[in-house]
């Protein structure tokens, strides 16, 4: 604010017209005056004089100075900034692995035109998305080249096991498209998917995202869960056996399971599994967890990322059921974003309430606290809580 002069904006003194606006004009000065002034308590009472003006005039002055001096000392609006244009930066990672930006750069770093090559798109295109990545930290520029960075190489590259992509294209082709509706669900309490079905398209991305999210927590849960004493797992809304199977068949040889889920999901899991070593331990059953009867004789029952889509009473109700058809002691694993009692940590699982929430009307992270509280009313012994990997952790419980 301490710049005088004219200033050199469309309107300004240069154009003719009224003093660039907001920006070339201040309250009190004629047209062309183009320069900043300074509002404060001195300058105010210093045109007014000690006994200038109405007193009403003054207490006026006096409050828009200290109002003015208030906003000079609030913090600016870059964090409001930052998060209301988020979905810049996703749409930008979206297209980048739509165009297979980080795949093109796993032989090693290219320029903008040897990217468009690669990619098959215009090299302003590319240049553009691969300047995002760098100022989102995904990529980073030697020269004029373009290179991976250590987290773009592990996770998008296809070069890992480790590999992200399949998330990003459910967030970009299921979950930003619903999310455009998050504001009608908030007001309405009506999920968008209530009722609706997949396309077989979407499913398999859904399924495929799921996977790619969940492996790592997976992973985690076969190292510190001690399986050692169980023989069958039955997993519930296995998805494509994208958690129990492989990676906890994997490190506990003597382990067989039984998945369960919806028809659509049990075929491609039978198609996923026609060719692994692991189909002679597995079997695939077709079922509703809310009406069919469970499989019988498993000492292990897991649960992944199923109850945040369910209220509490359906949550109860569905534990309840579970419950009732298996033996005293077995063990029940539920994975998922448990939170703290103010459900704002961990950070991403504050933010998927609202994924869960526009899914169904009725979803929600829940503390542990609060599944400690919806196991009991269901015939669970809490046991332990443990984390996993990222946001994701661990409630274990014990039929009572």
């Amino acid at each position: 604010l301490a710049r005088a002069g004219p200033l050199k904006t469309p309107g300004g003194p240069q154009g003719g017209g009224g003093g660039g606006g907001a920006w070339g004009r201040t309250a009190g000065e004629g047209r062309g005056g183009g320069r900043f002034r300074c509002h404060c308590k001195r300058a105010a009472f210093g045109r007014m004089g000690p006994g200038g003006g109405s007193r009403r005039d003054r207490l006026a002055t006096t409050a828009m100075a200290d109002e003015n001096e208030r906003a000079a000392e609030a913090p600016g609006p870059e964090l409001i900034e930052r998060i209301a244009s988020g979905f810049m930066s996703a749409k930008q990672l979206f297209a980048a692995e739509e165009i297979k930006l980080f795949e093109k750069l796993a032989p090693g770093a290219a320029t903008a035109a040897e990217l468009a090559e690669r990619c098959g798109v215009p090299v302003h295109c590319v240049r553009v998305v691969a300047n995002a990545m760098v100022a989102l930290e995904l990529l980073r520029l030697e020269g004029e080249r373009y290179a991976l960075m250590p987290v773009s190489a592990t996770y998008l590259s296809g070069q890992t096991s480790a590999d992200m992509r399949p998330a990003l294209r459910f967030f970009d082709r299921i979950s930003y498209l619903i999310w455009a509706r998050y504001g009608e669900t908030v007001k309405s309490g009506h999920g968008v998917m209530t009722g609706a079905t997949l396309s077989d398209e979407q499913n398999e991305i859904f399924v495929l995202g799921v996977q790619a999210f969940v492996t790592t927590a997976a992973r985690q849960l076969a190292a510190r869960v001690d399986f050692g004493a169980h023989r069958r797992v039955l997993d519930l809304s296995a998805g494509a056996g994208s958690f129990v199977v492989p990676a906890v068949l994997e490190r506990h040889p003597h382990l067989s399971a039984t998945l369960v889920d919806q028809p659509q999901v049990v075929e491609q899991a039978r198609a996923r599994f026609a060719a692994s070593p692991l189909r002679d331990r597995v079997e695939l059953v077709e079922g509703d967890l809310w009406f069919d009867a469970l499989p019988a004789g498993h000492d292990a029952v897991t649960m992944a990322h199923v109850l945040h889509l369910f209220s509490p009473e359906h949550n109860v109700r569905l534990l309840r059921r579970v419950r009732e058809q298996v033996a005293p002691g077995v063990r029940l694993y539920l994975v998922d974003y448990w939170t703290d009692p103010t459900h704002t940590e961990p950070f991403f699982a504050a933010l998927m309430g609202g994924e869960f929430l526009v899914w169904t009307g009725e979803g929600r992270v829940y503390s542990v606290d609060e599944m400690r509280g919806l196991l009991d009313q269901a015939g669970w012994h809490f046991v332990d809580h443990c984390p996993l990997q990222g946001p994701t952790s661990l409630i274990a419980a014990a039929a009572a």
